[in-house]
């Protein structure tokens, strides 16, 4: 599988962005696809995940009510709204995909994860 990002960028305080992840290759099937987040010499955050068996969804708590994800089952692309961006969501938004792992307790351990896109910065002053 693989994970191509869009749409970070540089926003103001109180703005919004949305992203897009695009998989490719083995996706037949139920898979959980979401994003994390990375700030130098922090510890990698779970951001949110969506899984392709009923869209269900999941939030970290930094970003709940704030942020949306919704999954394009067609394609199949993940979009993450980030709305009421604040200098905190400043970081690098990598997409991840693996199959199962939304429904885990574990949801938010990235080693669960086997696919990671690239990354894409987010930036917001």
């Amino acid at each position: 599988v693989q994970l191509v990002e869009s749409g970070g960028g540089s926003v103001q305080v109180g703005g919004s962005l949305r992203l897009s992840c695009v998989a490719s290759g083995d996706t037949i099937g139920r898979y959980c696809m979401g994003w994390f987040r990375q700030i130098p010499d922090k510890e990698r955050e779970g951001v949110a995940v969506v899984y392709s068996g009923g869209g269900s969804t999941y939030y970290g708590d930094s970003v709940n009510g704030r942020f949306t994800i919704s999954l394009d089952n067609a394609k199949p692309t993940a979009y993450l709204q980030m709305d009421s961006l604040k200098p905190e969501d400043t970081a690098m938004y990598y997409c991840v995909a693996d199959r199962d792992v939304c429904p885990s307790v574990r949801r938010w351990e990235g080693y669960k994860y086997t696919y990671w896109g690239q990354g894409t910065q987010v930036t917001v002053s």
